[in-house]
Parts: C-alpha cells; sequence; structure tokens
C-alpha cells in the first residue's frame, strides 16, 4: 500500500510542477485517479 501511495505522490508532483498555474481540483482527482476509484466503489 505505501509504494502505491509513493507512486500517486510523485506523479502529483510531475504533475504540478509541469502546469503553469495551480492544479484544479479536476487536475489533482485525475491524476490521482479519484474518478477511477468511486466508480469501482460503486459496482
Amino acid at each position: 500500500m505505501a509504494l502505491a501511495e509513493i507512486e500517486l505522490c510523485g506523479e502529483l508532483i510531475i504533475a504540478a510542477s509541469a502546469a503553469e498555474d495551480r492544479l484544479s481540483l479536476e487536475s489533482i482527482d485525475e491524476v490521482l485517479r479519484v474518478a477511477e476509484e468511486r466508480e469501482s466503489a460503486e459496482v
């Protein structure tokens, strides 16, 4: 589990450093795959 959290944190850092402005909440959710988690939880 910790490895997955580290991977997501790394992806978020990469996305933030590549963005010209602050990341929107929607962008953060996309990077962290929040929508995918919600969809799989509903099934």
